[in-house]
C-alpha cells in the first residue's frame, strides 16, 4: 500500500467557481457556499482519494489560487514544483476560457516534469441559457493541451468530484511508470 502526496493548483480567473469546487469535493458534497467571498490568498485544502483496485492513496494538497491579477506575484511563489494541474472555467465567460492558456502557461513555467497530470473544468452548467462557451470547442483546446475535460456545476453538484479523482489516477499512473522504469534499469 503507497500513500502519494501531490500539489495541485487549482487555477482560472476569478469568479469561474474555484473556491465552491474545492469545498463541495472536501465536504462531499455537503457544503454548497451560497455567500461569494472573493479568495485573496492561496488557500490548501487536503484531501486523501483512495486509488481503486490497488489499496493505494494520493494525498491532494488543492491550492485554491486567487484570479485577480493583483494577487498573482505573492501566490505564484507558492506554486513551486506542481504534480497535478486543475484549470477552471465558466461556461458563461468567454474571457475566462480564453484566458485558460494564459493559466496553462504560468503553471507549466513552475514545473520541470515534462509530465504534469491536467484537467479543464468547465464550470457553471446549469447555467444553459446563458453559456457561450460550447462543449465541443473546450474539448478540443483541453485535448489540444493535454489535458482531460470535465464539465461541473457546483451549484446543482454536477460532476464536482471527477476533476480530482482523474487528477489522483493520473499522478498514480505516472508514479507506476516511474517505478517500473526504475526496475528496468540495467
Amino acid at each position: 500500500m503507497v500513500k502519494l502526496t501531490a500539489k495541485c493548483i487549482v487555477a482560472g480567473d476569478s469568479t469561474v467557481g474555484k473556491s465552491s469546487l474545492i469545498q463541495l469535493f472536501r465536504s462531499d458534497g455537503s457544503h454548497f457556499q451560497k455567500n461569494y467571498t472573493m479568495t485573496t490568498t492561496m488557500d490548501v485544502i487536503m484531501k486523501t482519494i483512495p486509488i481503486p483496485e490497488t489499496g493505494d492513496s494520493v494525498e491532494l494538497f488543492l491550492c485554491d489560487s486567487p484570479g485577480k491579477p493583483m494577487f498573482y506575484e505573492m501566490t505564484e511563489v507558492l506554486w513551486d514544483q506542481p504534480g497535478a494541474l486543475c484549470l477552471v472555467f465558466d461556461v458563461t465567460n468567454e474571457a475566462s476560457f480564453d484566458n485558460c492558456s494564459r493559466w496553462l502557461q504560468r503553471v507549466k513555467s513552475k514545473t520541470m516534469s515534462p509530465h504534469l497530470p491536467g484537467v479543464l473544468v468547465a464550470n457553471k452548467t446549469d447555467l444553459t441559457g446563458r453559456r457561450v462557451v460550447e462543449k465541443i470547442q473546450a474539448e478540443e483546446w483541453a485535448v489540444s493541451h493535454g489535458l482531460e475535460y470535465f464539465e461541473t456545476s457546483a451549484k446543482e453538484l454536477e460532476n464536482y468530484d471527477q476533476p480530482f479523482r482523474s487528477l489522483a489516477k493520473a499522478f498514480h499512473r505516472l508514479y507506476q511508470e516511474r517505478v517500473e522504469g526504475f526496475r528496468n534499469l540495467p
